[in-house]
């Protein structure tokens, strides 16, 4: 099953760092965020990506493009630079990405849509690439399988200035992109979704995929939720990365669940 992380807004909120880099490379630690979220996935078997490019992508390229080499102790001879010594390895080689242009100004629907070639599977997991959970993978992707219906959303607990969920028991009945929190769950972006869902999404340019998509599947009553109480956290502003930093940098980060 492949893992789409959607990698190309611009993350004006955060300008502090996205002028400067994508999003998804501003640092936790020593590592891009979007490092944390392959390895939270590789951590559960998902080992095939999908990355939706797009501002600044060709940082995002050049980073795995050179990823042993930015990973590992080395010696060279600047004689001849293709003599090089590892003297450590990584634990990623069993990694897959595709690195998939999505455009610049394409809203989070039509990054969506444009990769829909290359998800060769009946269904195909989703998220985006500035946030970390301590989230069951293996669990969602079980419940998605459960109940028959072409999505799955989690739902979280934070402020609502996400997409919030109007339940009928399991059921998504309604999608509200940014209300006032009702149920106390709000859109925390681990998706699950048959390839049905292709058909609710389009590749003009403006096709925002927490809007119509989402909205539609729940009112065909197409998507349910999965439930997440643990750690949540996406990093949308400067004192966020520096939250987020302090608790990567405490001794149990709640999302690090691999060795």
């Amino acid at each position: 099953m492949k893992t789409v992380i959607l990698c190309g807004g611009k993350g004006t909120r955060l300008r502090e760092e996205t002028e400067f880099r994508p999003k998804p490379m501003v640092r936790i630690g020593n590592k891009p965020i979007l490092w944390h979220i392959m390895k939270t996935y590789s951590s559960y078997g998902f080992n095939d990506f999908v990355i939706c490019l797009g501002y600044k992508g060709e940082m995002i390229k050049e980073y795995f493009l050179n990823y042993k080499i930015k990973t590992n102790d080395f010696t060279i001879r600047l004689g001849d630079p293709r003599n090089l010594t590892f003297h450590n390895d990584h634990s990623e080689t069993d990694w897959t990405i595709t690195f998939a242009e999505t455009g610049e100004e394409a809203e989070t629907g039509t990054r969506v849509k444009k990769i829909e070639k290359y998800i060769t599977d009946d269904c195909f997991m989703l998220t985006y690439g500035d946030g970390v959970a301590s989230i069951n993978l293996q669990n969602l992707v079980d419940y998605h399988k459960s109940h028959g219906k072409i999505g799955t959303i989690t739902g979280v607990h934070p402020s609502s200035r996400f997409g919030e969920f109007i339940l009928d028991g399991n059921q998504v009945v309604e999608f509200s992109e940014k209300p006032q929190t009702k149920e106390g769950l709000i859109n925390g972006g681990y998706f699950v979704f048959d390839k049905q869902f292709f058909k609710y999404l389009s590749e003009d340019e403006h096709c925002f995929l927490e809007r119509e998509p989402l909205m539609n599947l729940a009112s065909d009553g197409q998507l349910m939720i999965y439930k997440h109480y643990g750690f949540w956290q996406c990093v949308d502003t400067y004192r966020e990365l520096e939250q987020i930093n302090a608790i990567w940098a405490s001794p149990n980060p709640p999302w690090r669940i691999w060795g």
